[in-house]
């Protein structure tokens, strides 16, 4: 285009690994693959997976997304998704003869039955997490007891416990690695007996996801991440990368770039949320294209080889899925 072959070329590294996690395509494919067997239209519950992209190519397909089963026809194909809900949103499902398929994430689903079990077991049970999360409501849904959600050290401070209650901690999936562990850390100066797993119940994906923009931020000007405003895990990947001193920027569409973003930048790295396709990172390429002469290098990083099978009611007509350990 013109104007570009007379500016300076533009690096770009592509962190390793970056964009769906096994859980997010384990969740697209469950809505596909139910469209297979039984036609459209199939319900889903909330947004499938924090991606407009995404959704609205499942849309084209058949699927009609609802944030209420109110909008569900009784005996309609309904998934539940990847965020998991509250159990009162199955109880209603059951209530309303809904043919459910759960395509909740089986790592959410873990911090669910880890709650469960320290809230039976008599804890006093903390969330850390972000109040009003789809995921951080379906667990508060999920655990039959209060629970406190707490966000930050400060949550933590103000929490009404004893010195010598019995306190249990569990953790959104999405969150940062780094913050996570200063919010435990608040938890054991007041609760040394806490129990909890420390930052295990953030997924791989998201804890892969966060160690690559970090490895990619020492060596570029700028950072671009490729996902949705309303997506946890790709928000904690531009404060990651803010974090190492580096401008950065959420890219929710290619259009959204700010060629001003690129005034005195030689390199630029860029990385995707866990729901964001790879499409959307070329797009964006390709947008960066227009403005500069752009060369490309994928960094080095972690081979993710995790697949999760599909829901039980899916999963019998594909034998070829596993769970890698």
């Amino acid at each position: 285009m013109e104007g570009v072959e007379g500016r300076s070329p533009l690096r770009v590294v592509l962190a390793n690994p970056r964009g769906f996690c096994a859980g997010v395509e384990r969740a697209i494919e469950t809505v596909e693959r139910a469209l297979e067997l039984y036609g459209a239209p199939v319900y889903v519950r909330h947004e499938i997976v924090h991606n407009r992209r995404v959704c609205d190519d499942l849309r084209q397909k058949g699927a009609i997304f609802v944030e209420d089963l109110d909008d569900v026809p009784t005996g309609a194909i309904t998934i539940f998704s990847a965020h998991g809900v509250a159990r009162r949103v199955e109880d209603e499902a059951e209530r309303r003869g809904l043919d459910i398929i759960d395509a909740t994430c089986p790592l959410v689903a873990k911090v669910h039955a880890e709650g469960r079990r320290y809230a039976e077991a008599g804890y006093q049970v903390i969330l850390i997490g972000h109040a009003g999360h789809p995921e951080v409501v379906g667990t508060l849904g999920q655990i039959p007891a209060e629970v406190h959600v707490v966000a930050d050290v400060t949550g933590v401070d103000a929490l009404p416990f004893e010195p010598d209650e019995q306190v249990a901690y569990v953790t959104q999936t999405t969150l940062s690695v780094v913050d996570t562990r200063g919010i435990v850390a608040a938890i054991l100066r007041r609760w040394p007996g806490a129990q909890g797993q420390d930052t295990r119940d953030i997924c791989y994906a998201t804890q892969n996801r966060q160690q690559a923009v970090i490895d990619i931020s020492g060596r570029v000007d700028l950072v671009l991440v490729v996902g949705a405003p309303n997506s946890s895990n790709s928000n904690r990947l531009v404060e990651i990368a803010r974090a190492q001193g580096v401008a950065a920027y959420l890219v929710p569409t290619p259009e959204a770039l700010d060629p001003a973003w690129l005034d005195g930048v030689g390199a630029v790295g860029i990385s995707a949320g866990a729901s964001a396709p790879e499409v959307l990172v070329q797009e964006t390429l390709g947008r960066l294209a227009e403005f500069r002469h752009v060369v490309v290098e994928a960094a080095s990083g972690v081979r993710e080889d995790v697949v999760f099978r599909l829901p039980r009611e899916l999963d019998a007509a594909r034998p070829r899925m596993t769970v890698a350990g």
